[in-house]
């Protein structure tokens, strides 16, 4: 269904050329074919799959990416967005896995990586925060938190709820409860 046969050699340059991960790579390919032509009947969806080379039987864990734009006028550009949305999060996990380590300036580095990716995103700016906070690092937690919970009170509402859902100890929200407080005078 492809427009033109130059379709499929398109997309298998972008594809050997294209730099970054197999996702990465694929949406290049992608993009190549759109810009010969793509489908004949136009543009509407768009999807990428990355699987694990080594199955573990658990079909989540196994799907590494998994993006799926089913109607959207710019299938490839929303696709590219969800891609990148995707990345950033991943980074931010792992900034997690590493302050949890005690490594916290290795964990920065992969929140400050997030955060180029997204930079408004105040989920990670949240996220990020709280890591930071919880590793010990106060000065640097509430100088990424206030400003959040100045623009966008909802976050702070969030951090009340942290500790009865085991996400952080009562005396560590009662403790960025004060220092908030403390910081608007």
């Amino acid at each position: 269904m492809m427009e033109k046969s130059t379709v499929w050699p398109a997309m298998a340059v972008a594809f050997e050329n294209a730099k970054g991960d197999l996702a990465e790579r694929m949406l290049a390919a992608l993009e190549a074919a759109q810009k010969e032509g793509g489908d004949i009947r136009g543009k509407q969806s768009a999807a990428i799959l990355v699987v694990s080379g080594k199955p573990t039987g658990v079909s989540w864990k196994d799907r590494l990416i998994d993006l799926r734009v089913e109607d959207h006028a710019e299938p490839l550009l929303e696709l590219r967005r969800l891609l990148q949305i995707h990345h950033a999060y991943r980074l931010m996990d792992r900034g997690d896995e590493l302050v949890a380590e005690k490594k916290i300036s290795e964990g920065m580095k992969e929140y400050e990586r997030a955060l180029q990716l997204l930079p408004q995103n105040d989920e990670i700016i949240f996220w990020s925060g709280i890591s930071l906070f919880t590793a010990g690092e106060e000065k640097r937690a509430m100088e990424m938190l206030q400003p959040l919970f100045r623009r966008e009170p909802r976050w702070f509402a969030l951090l009340e709820r942290l500790p009865a859902a085991d996400l952080l100890k009562q005396s560590e929200a009662e403790k960025l409860r004060s220092l908030y407080t403390t910081g608007l005078k």
